[in-house]
């Protein structure tokens, strides 16, 4: 597995982030938050609910803007862009994996791979060799033709994977990605996470499971909008892909 790299591909500086419901009542989901994350690097991020976990990965998806402070993804400031920069933003250089997929069902496999280049109005035959070997990548070479309802859930996640390399993305976040699936189908897919980690992609990973939290470099634990404590793991060898 190779290491982390020290060049920073996040870079959080007191991200605060506030609701306001109204009638002076404002809930601090963040109450500035300082973090880096390495290149390369694999993150978990935990807490329990309300703990500001989900906001922090918003933030990190450029899904909003924050109250405060500042973000800094590839070194650049994306905490001040406008709308449409943010856009331009996530579909470029953010790779997302759902826990409930988000799979378009009239789209086969080959067009739900393909999806972020139709947003971005690419060609998509200069595209169509890459997008096959992401779903080689992921197993399902014999399912391009497929649509989502004839899939089973871990192939629908693998799909999901698929989909958020085919940019070829700085980060790959993921939002509970096992949470919809057995725990068998759940390790596969983490075992296809660990190895498009080892291949040097960074991956930024929510979960309330400590099982999927200790396949990660690092760990942040946050509570009340701050991050709480660290933990490094040791984390097991990405298991090889079936030939």
């Amino acid at each position: 597995m190779p290491e982390a790299s020290n060049q920073s591909i996040i870079r959080t500086v007191g991200l605060e982030k506030h609701y306001f419901l109204g009638e002076g009542n404002v809930v601090r989901a963040l109450r500035g938050v300082n973090l880096e994350v390495s290149a390369g690097e694999y993150l978990a991020i935990m807490g329990p609910s309300g703990s500001g976990k989900s906001t922090m990965l918003n933030m990190l998806g450029c899904l909003d803007k924050p109250t405060a402070g500042a973000y800094y993804l590839g070194g650049e400031d994306v905490s001040k862009l406008d709308d449409d920069a943010l856009s331009e933003i996530r579909g470029r250089r953010i790779g997302f994996i759902f826990q409930s997929y988000n799979l378009i069902p009239q789209l086969t496999v080959l067009e739900n791979i393909q999806v972020p280049l139709m947003y971005q109005a690419a060609d998509l035959r200069s595209h169509h060799d890459r997008c096959v070997e992401l779903a080689r990548m992921v197993g399902l070479s014999d399912r391009l033709d497929h649509r989502p309802t004839q899939l089973s859930g871990g192939q629908q996640q693998r799909v999901a994977i698929a989909r958020a390399l085919v940019t070829e993305p700085l980060i790959v976040l993921a939002d509970e990605p096992t949470g919809n699936l057995d725990s068998r189908t759940g390790e596969e897919v983490l075992d296809l996470i660990g190895r498009l980690n080892a291949s040097g992609k960074t991956v930024v990973l929510v979960t309330h499971d400590e099982k999927v939290a200790a396949r990660a470099h690092r760990v942040i634990h946050m509570k009340d909008g701050l991050i709480d404590r660290e933990v490094r793991n040791a984390p097991a060898r990405a298991v090889p892909a079936a030939s």
